[in-house]
């Protein structure tokens, strides 16, 4: 199937990968028609997914499956009204229905717009409204229900709720109706058809200030997770790869579907509603021979605190690692358990993976990697000028050559912002880097978390990958805090492993460590023990709110 899509898949070293790699775009690709159905249609039983349930219970999709089904989802969903342009919310956690109905939606041409349960009624309006929603669809989860219908009254646009198989006044049920719905659905032609200018996805990124952005993606943006899949996450044809993400993320996407599914990779769906277990996680890997794994590193750091040794990951031939910097320690780690680099990766909800650790390069642990190819990326300081080796700037993409498949459109309904962010052919993603002298990226944090102290610039990761090698940290943030003397001096807010307390003694512990691990100057001066960090609902530290907390 790749083959379709690229002039050339198979590079002898990263030099040749930037240099030839070129992605073909149909005028008028859509994923559903153009990946799914030629599946169905050359290899009928070739197998898409792989899920399950904490309660034993197991489902195996073939292509021709997620064909019929998504089929029978977009006749239902016409029957409801619902047609090229219109949004839709699908809050459908890791639900095998989630991908009948983004398929289904991508037939139709309309407007998916995946979001978590954890949204509030108050979160829910915001985007019914910001987004003109006219359908949700949702899981069976009271909690949920309660808010969309708590916010329906003020959402003019919403016309119809969706919920999988629960029975509620004023609610469809798609287990009940959709499968009396033809199994076949054409390909719409002339204006029905969807071109690769369209819109087919919104995400609303949550950010650590403000509102949340709606981030624009149009029908061209999955054959830009092409380099996603293979060269970074380096899935296989029949492989199974596992990405730890719920498809209210725009992680989902990235490791659950697209990328995969034109490399021929299927997708392994692990639907759990109760606290993560690192060693049940350990688990299904073991008992599924999961091939590539993709996950945050603080995953990393639960399987290894989990005696990673005791579980079999001998079918595990890849895995990557992206959403903070990688600590060395952890690298080393797992490494040592089971001979597999971690490669690092770098992307935003705006694009897809822009920076990585690549197949022909070595691994230094804690980078980001190098840029991947169709993206041209600088680092600029303040004034716009391109930073020398090691010196920090933000990364931006340049844009007027030529724009990078998948990156996105801007941000819907909000031309001031988008640009704001975009400009002279320039996308500035608000992340500050350094680059050394071989070329590799390593991340600085948010420009806005960057601090300032007696004339050093100090990024928050590094300090914060310090702490997380000490075994008493679990998490942590680095903020600032105002100083008379120094303008600005490093905060340590910490959650304590299980068996650690906090004390005077562990305080002066923990900044001599990080005086051991890092520079000097870096060490947290002030350190505060807590029982949680605040965060977004996608899981981000808000650093922000710490920041407030402490100025008051």
């Amino acid at each position: 199937m790749i083959e379709k899509f690229l002039e050339k898949t198979e590079f002898t070293s990263y030099e040749d990968f930037i240099e030839n790699y070129s992605v073909k775009v149909p005028e008028n690709f859509n994923f559903a028609y153009d990946i799914v159905d030629e599946y169905a249609k050359n290899e009928p039983e070739k197998k898409a997914m792989v899920w399950c349930n904490e309660f034993g219970e197991e489902r195996i999709f073939t292509f021709t499956q997620m064909k019929r089904y998504s089929s029978q989802a977009a006749n239902y969903f016409k029957s409801l009204g619902i047609g090229k342009g219109d949004p839709v919310m699908l809050i459908l956690k890791r639900r095998y229905e989630f991908w009948f109905c983004i398929l289904a939606l991508h037939r139709l041409g309309a407007i998916v717009i995946p979001a978590t349960h954890l949204l509030t009624k108050k979160d829910i309006e915001y985007r019914n409204n910001a987004a003109s929603i006219k359908m949700v669809v949702t899981v069976d989860d009271e909690e949920v229900l309660n808010n969309i219908d708590e916010a329906a009254p003020n959402s003019p646009t919403l016309k119809t709720k969706v919920c999988l198989s629960a029975k509620r006044e004023g609610w469809h049920t798609f287990h009940d109706e959709f499968g009396n719905f033809p199994d076949t659905f054409e390909r719409p032609t002339g204006s029905e058809d969807t071109t690769i200018n369209d819109i087919m996805l919104i995400y609303f990124t949550s950010g650590t200030t403000g509102m949340p952005k709606m981030v624009q993606h149009n029908f061209a943006y999955p054959l830009g997770h092409i380099v996603t899949a293979k060269y970074w996450q380096n899935v296989e044809d029949n492989g199974l790869h596992f990405t730890f993400s719920e498809t209210g993320w725009a992680k989902a996407v990235w490791g659950k579907l697209y990328g995969q599914w034109i490399c021929g990779s299927a997708v392994f769906v692990y639907d759990y509603n109760h606290k993560f277990e690192p060693t049940e996680l350990m688990h299904m890997i073991e008992k599924y021979k999961i091939t590539t794994f993709c996950a945050p590193p603080t995953i990393y750091r639960f399987f290894i605190k989990a005696n990673l040794k005791s579980f079999d990951f001998s079918s595990l031939k890849y895995c990557v690692v992206a959403g903070e910097p990688l600590n060395p320690e952890v690298y080393k780690q797992f490494y040592e358990a089971t001979g597999i680099k971690l490669m690092e990766g770098f992307g935003q909800t705006e694009m897809t993976v822009a920076i990585a650790t690549l197949p022909w390069i070595k691994p230094k642990p804690g980078s980001m990697g190098k840029p991947v190819a169709g993206y041209e990326i600088e680092l600029h300081d303040a004034n716009g000028n391109i930073c020398e080796t090691g010196e920090e700037g933000e990364i931006v993409i340049r844009t007027d050559r030529k724009k990078p498949v998948g990156l996105f459109n801007g941000y819907y309904r909000d031309e001031e912002l988008t640009k704001s962010v975009w400009r002279d052919d320039v996308y500035h993603t608000g992340d500050m880097a350094w680059q050394d002298e071989d070329g590799y990226f390593w991340f600085v944090g948010r420009a806005d978390d960057v601090i300032k102290s007696s004339g050093y610039r100090i990024g928050p990761f590094e300090v914060e990958s310090a702490l997380l090698e000490h075994p008493a940290v679990l998490e942590c943030a680095i903020t600032a805090v105002p100083d008379e003397i120094r303008g600005q001096i490093v905060k340590a807010t910490v959650v304590l492993t299980k068996g650690y307390t906090p004390s005077d003694e562990l305080v002066i512990e923990l900044q001599e460590h990080v005086k051991k691990v890092t520079a000097p100057y870096k060490y947290p001066r002030v350190i505060e023990f807590v029982d949680e960090l605040p965060k977004t609902i996608s899981g981000k530290i808000r650093r922000v709110e710490i920041r407030n907390k402490d100025s008051k």
